[in-house]
């Protein structure tokens, strides 16, 4: 059954796919409105971006400052939530998404359904991890609904200590291999650092040097591999069958179409 954007409802295969922002290619993405639609599209996972806003609220957006997604240049960590919640977050992808605000943390785990699951990443500091912990832990959400990423090595370890309950992943993209070496994402240090500090696997920017050896290197190894941002079914196909765990887009229910006969 086609919805209003072209798009099919899925039943399978949903689990493979990671909405980003919501289903952002539709609707303005981290807002309620793109996290809804992939809810009733039958969507299981949902990604979001947060910072710390200057009164201590954790605010759903991907920019430090908000002009790309509001037309008006506030910065996150020097704006409080009230002031930040009065920008239209939602026109610049279309009038009908007029008056779609910034959302709180707390709303967006407020409308994660009993099946879906919430993959955070941290743009702030590890100041945010406080409010963080208390957020997630106050959800009403079980432990396995909850995932949390970041590029930060030492935010994201720090978070781990915090909150051993929830599954975290480290944020880096696939670089050529001398660039590995030197920046510490080849798959040995990779595993190292893993290891080191206690997380649960890692989620890679997707690029041509991303392949099937440097998949098989950490997967062997026990370790989840999920990848972002693929828009394109057929080299989503391919990381799927290569052992990536989840695939992130921006089109996620369309994506789900495009494959569910060929995983």
């Amino acid at each position: 059954m086609n919805n209003e954007s072209g798009v099919y409802f899925i039943k399978q295969p949903e689990k493979l796919f990671i909405a980003h922002r919501g289903e952002s290619h539709d609707a303005p993405e981290n807002t309620i409105a793109a996290i809804k639609l992939a809810w009733e599209r039958g969507l299981k996972a949902v990604e979001v971006d947060v910072h710390l806003t200057a009164d201590n609220e954790i605010c759903v957006i991907h920019d430090k400052d908000t002009l790309r997604t509001t037309g008006k240049k506030l910065v996150v960590s020097k704006s409080g939530i009230e002031e930040l919640q009065k920008l239209d977050a939602g026109s610049w992808k279309g009038k009908k998404w007029s008056g779609e605000k910034i959302p709180t943390l707390k709303e967006v785990l407020a409308s994660v359904p009993e099946k879906g699951k919430l993959i955070i990443e941290i743009k702030s500091d590890s100041r945010i991890l406080d409010k963080l912990k208390y957020d997630t832990r106050n959800s009403g959400l079980r432990k396995g609904q909850i995932e949390i990423i970041a590029f930060n090595l030492q935010t994201l370890a720090r978070a781990k200590q915090m909150m051993p309950e929830y599954k975290m992943l480290w944020l880096f993209t696939s670089m050529p291999v001398l660039l590995q070496y030197l920046s510490g994402t080849n798959p040995g240090a990779v595993l190292k650092k893993l290891r080191r500090y206690n997380l649960d696997g890692v989620n890679i920017g997707n690029t041509r040097f991303f392949n099937k050896k440097f998949i098989e290197k950490l997967t062997s190894e026990g370790y989840p591999i999920y990848t972002w941002t693929v828009n394109d079914p057929d080299r989503a196909l391919t990381l799927l069958k290569w052992g990536v765990e989840y695939v992130t887009t921006d089109k996620a229910a369309w994506m789900a179409e495009k494959i569910k006969d060929k995983i």
